[in-house]
This record gives structure tokens, C-alpha cells and sequence, in this order.
């Protein structure tokens, strides 16, 4: 009998979760596992993963998962889950980030395992005070009622640990893990695609544009780049409701491609990739950018200094645009340097950031579940002889 899986997120805009939620779907077993996934719909300025990059997922729609939604709609998103339950009658419920994971793990009643992943870290000085301390208080109590708590990365177990949510014993670290990467196109061709010059410099962002993602902050770095470089030309791959921030303040040699299928055309083109965040997880675009070979300059926040090796795979600096620059600038002024930090960081991406990482860590924890929950119906069975 196949391991039923009713999977839980609630949008699946495009960014890590929502790749890493596709893998998982696409490659664990379908002769061991059953899968179902229930998602909201995307909010405005937002991309939708599954319609732009993987329209072969099925997913039942909830309108009330999504991100806008009140407490009326969350009461109808849990009524809507527990109906799924019930008819699907799964053995695990996976769900996935803050909305997914309170609302479904409420709802799996009487489900055997409940599993939550953390996909990004609590987001201080973003968010009230107070609402990150109703945040912490949800995730202790649903902690108690979760058979496993995953997360990206190390630095995130022991930031939820420090909080008090949940016990050691319950978490497993399992990292990103994307799809191989298409075919890189010939720089020149994806430059004339992107409408990009053959031969200057190009830094590039690819991802939501919003207020955590500081755009001020790589818009002066940008700015001080071309005191140095003026040449260089910025490409924004993406889209966000601080998108105002960089037309305004970079009205020249600025491309804003929107969100777009053909992301590896911009990897393709690219001399770096900056990334200028006050808080961030494992951006599924930094490791993008190192299966197609291309250095990254970032802030070093969050848990990115467990995707980029400083000085081996990329380069980490303070949230200063000054510092981030002169990084910048280091990079895009050395060629051996960059071709350096290239090679390295895709071989590190290829080991560590593959999906086939993720879909074996996925299904260990998954069949250790259902070891326990057999051998539990063993000695059931035993009680009754």
C-alpha cells in the first residue's frame, strides 16, 4: 500500500518553497507515495510557480490560504483541509511556511505524523513586535503536535530552538534542492535576447521585489558600482510592490524583465548576481546563479552563509552599499577571480543543492515515519492475540 501525503503550502509563488514543494511532487516514488497538494492563489505583483514553470503539478486550489485572506476565510481554508483529510484519509501531512503550517496542522486531526517545514526565518524588524510573538507562541504550541520540523538550514534550527519551539530530537536539517538547471545559452545570444549590450558588465537580481529585499539598498550599491564601472547595466528578474524604488532611483541602464519562464537567460548573461537583503533564508536564485556558474555578492544575513562559502563561491559583505560595491567591483574588475568563484560555486551547488539531496532526505524521513507507524500497528496486533 502507497504512503498517502496530503501536502500543504500557501501560495506557491516562484522562489524556493515553491520549487522545492515541485520536486517533491514530480520525484518522490509514485509507487510508494500518493501525493495531493493544496495551495492558495498568489497575491498581486506576485508570480505563480505553477502556472509559469510547472503546469504539469496538479493542486487543488484554496482561495483562503492565500496571503490577504482574514480570519473568517482561515476558519473556511481549515473547514476545506479538514474535508481533504477526511477524504483522503493520508498518513502524513507535509505543510509548508507560517499560514500552511498553522492551518494545516490544525486540520490533520487525527492524521498519524504531521510534518512542517520552515522555509524562512521569523522576520525581525519587518514585522510588529507583537505579531512575531504570536507567531513564536503558534509555532511552540503546534511544535507539541508535529512529529517532524524541517528546515533549510542550520542557523534556522538553532534560531527556532533558541525560541523554544519544539525539542532537538524533532528537527531535521534537509537543504534546497533544485531542479538541474537548462542548458546555459551562449552569453552573447542571451544578451541580444535580454536586449543587453555584448560587451559591457551586467549585475543582476532575480526575485520579488520587496521592502526585506532593501531595493533602496541595491540601488545605491548600483549607483556607486558606476562611479567605478559606468557601463554596467542592472537586470531585475522580477517583480514586487517596491518596484517603484528602483525605476525611480535607477532610471538608466536598467532592465526590469518582470517575472519570465527563460530566468537561466539572465544567469546566462550575467558577470554577478547581487543580492542586498536584510533577512533571507537560501534564496532559490543564489543557487540558480551558482548552477550556471555566475559569483554572488550578498549581505551576509539569514542563512546565507550556509549557501555561499565566502571568498570560495561568492562574496559576503556588511549591509552597506559602500562595502557591498567595492565586492562588486572586485568581481567584475577580475576576471580570474570571478571565473574562480564560478567554477566553485557550481560544483558546490551540484553537491550539495541538487534535488536529488532533497527527494532522498524527504523520503528517509517519510519512511521512518511510516517504519514507526507499522511497527506500532505490529504491536497492536500482538496486544490483541
Amino acid at each position: 500500500m502507497r504512503i498517502r501525503v496530503l501536502r500543504v503550502i500557501s501560495r506557491m509563488t516562484v522562489g524556493g518553497p515553491a520549487q522545492q514543494v515541485t520536486a517533491l511532487m514530480r520525484h518522490l516514488d509514485p509507487e510508494r507515495y500518493e501525493q495531493r497538494l493544496y495551495t492558495g492563489f498568489v497575491a498581486q505583483g506576485e508570480a505563480d510557480h505553477l502556472e509559469l514553470c510547472a503546469p504539469d503539478v496538479d493542486a487543488t486550489r484554496i482561495e483562503q490560504l492565500g496571503r490577504r485572506a482574514g480570519p473568517m476565510d482561515d476558519l473556511t481554508a481549515y473547514r476545506d483541509l479538514k474535508q481533504a483529510v477526511e477524504e483522503f484519509r493520508p498518513d502524513i501531512v507535509h505543510t509548508h511556511a507560517t499560514k500552511a503550517g498553522l492551518i494545516g496542522r490544525l486540520a490533520a486531526g487525527r492524521v498519524p505524523y504531521r510534518v512542517h517545514s520552515f522555509h524562512d526565518h521569523f522576520p525581525h524588524g519587518h514585522v510588529p513586535p507583537v505579531k512575531i510573538r504570536a507567531m513564536i507562541q503558534a509555532e511552540r504550541a503546534l511544535a507539541g503536535r508535529t512529529a517532524r520540523l524541517i528546515t533549510v538550514s542550520e542557523r534556522m534550527r538553532h534560531e527556532l530552538l533558541a525560541a523554544g519551539v519544539g525539542a532537538r530530537e524533532q528537527y531535521t536539517v534537509v537543504p534546497p534542492g533544485l531542479e538541474p538547471p537548462q542548458p546555459a545559452t551562449d552569453r552573447a545570444v542571451a544578451r541580444r535576447l535580454l536586449g543587453l549590450p555584448p560587451d559591457v558588465p551586467v549585475v543582476a537580481y532575480v526575485g520579488g521585489v520587496t521592502r526585506i529585499r532593501r531595493p533602496d539598498r541595491f540601488a545605491a550599491t548600483a549607483r556607486i558600482i558606476r562611479r567605478t564601472l559606468p557601463s554596467t547595466h542592472f537586470v531585475i528578474c522580477g517583480d514586487g510592490d517596491q518596484i517603484g524604488v528602483l525605476r525611480r532611483a535607477l532610471p538608466h541602464d536598467l532592465h526590469l524583465l518582470g517575472w519570465r519562464a527563460d530566468a537561466h537567460l539572465v544567469f546566462s548573461a550575467a558577470d554577478l548576481v547581487l543580492m542586498t537583503s536584510d533577512n533571507t533564508s537560501m534564496p532559490a536564485a543564489l543557487i540558480e546563479a551558482g548552477q550556471y556558474g555566475v559569483p554572488v555578492v550578498s549581505t551576509r544575513v539569514g542563512s546565507i552563509a550556509e549557501l555561499i562559502i565566502d571568498g570560495e563561491t561568492g562574496l559576503l559583505g556588511r549591509r552597506d552599499p559602500a562595502d557591498l560595491a567595492a565586492r562588486a567591483i572586485r568581481v567584475l574588475t577580475d576576471e580570474l577571480l570571478g571565473k574562480r568563484l564560478g567554477r566553485r560555486a557550481k560544483q558546490h551547488t551540484a553537491d550539495r543543492f541538487c534535488r536529488t539531496n532533497l527527494v532522498a532526505g524527504i523520503d528517509r524521513l517519510y519512511s521512518g515515519l511510516t517504519g514507526e507507524l507499522r511497527e506500532d500497528h505490529r504491536r497492536a496486533a500482538l496486544r490483541l492475540r
